[in-house]
């Protein structure tokens, strides 16, 4: 429930708007995630880095990883410099794809914990470095872009979408590194679908709602009056709209032709 109390004090507490639609849209939110993780299967018991090592090595993971790799890369060096100030999804897209590998990597460091104090010669082993720098790197990239997506975009609408993100792409990880969808029964594949479903509900609400003002107290006259619901601007994001219409026709440039 940190993401509906965070969405919910910011917009009272920063003064950030958040209307209905978007609060319905962070409470479907996490809805669905929390139906994702209850029909989701445990996680296969991995006791040393060997073992990790071979899952790692398999070409189902290997494939996706390097998917994820090709999709961060695409979203820091094209997509942020060209959309990133304008788009909310590109900032918490690439937080959220390089979560995939810090989980992993905290997975790992905690099997080589317990390792260690088991008596395996765990710190000569390279998996545990490799886990080390990846964790590093991917915690320092989440930051930096999530620090963005704060300081551009309303925190009300951030939190809930990275949170979604986030658990969409950490789960999805773990059922193709562990083979997980291999014991899911046929419930839990439809609960796992219904819940993904209801992320894109909330999600949908939440972002393509976020300017309307629209609120209990308004909601009886505008369903009863058919009015357009006015749009609100964040304080992060005024536009300065020139309006054209103000321009007179005297004001307009005129052409003259000679002809002979």
């Amino acid at each position: 429930f940190c993401v509906l109390c965070s969405a919910i004090l910011s917009s009272y507490l920063l003064g950030e708007w958040l209307n209905l639609l978007g609060k319905l849209g962070c409470m479907l939110s996490l809805v669905g995630s929390t139906v994702m993780v209850i029909h989701a299967p445990e996680d296969e018991e991995v006791t040393t880095l060997d073992e990790l090592l071979s899952k790692m090595k398999e070409p189902g993971f290997l494939t996706y990883a390097a998917i994820l790799l090709a999709v961060c890369f695409l979203l820091i060096f094209y997509l942020a410099p060209r959309y990133g100030q304008n788009n909310i999804l590109i900032y918490l897209t690439i937080c959220s794809v390089i979560g995939a590998f810090s989980v992993s990597s905290v997975k790992g460091l905690g099997i080589a914990i317990r390792g260690f104090f088991a008596d395996q010669p765990v710190l000569q082993h390279p998996l545990t470095w490799i886990l080390v720098i990846t964790l590093v790197a991917s915690i320092t990239t989440q930051i930096n872009y999530l620090n963005k997506s704060l300081d551009i975009f309303n925190t009300s609408l951030v939190f809930p979408i990275y949170y979604v993100l986030f658990t969409t792409i950490v789960i999805t990880t773990s059922i193709i590194l562990f083979k997980e969808w291999v014991t899911m029964t046929v419930v839990d594949i439809i609960g796992t679908v219904c819940g993904f479903l209801t992320i894109i509900l909330g999600v949908f609400l939440l972002h393509a709602f976020k300017d309307m003002d629209v609120s209990l107290g308004n909601l009886p006259q505008v369903l009863q009056n058919g009015q357009q619901v006015p749009v609100t601007r964040d304080d992060k994001n005024i536009l300065i709209e020139v309006d054209n219409s103000s321009i007179t026709p005297e004001d307009k440039t005129k052409v003259f032709t000679i002809s002979t």
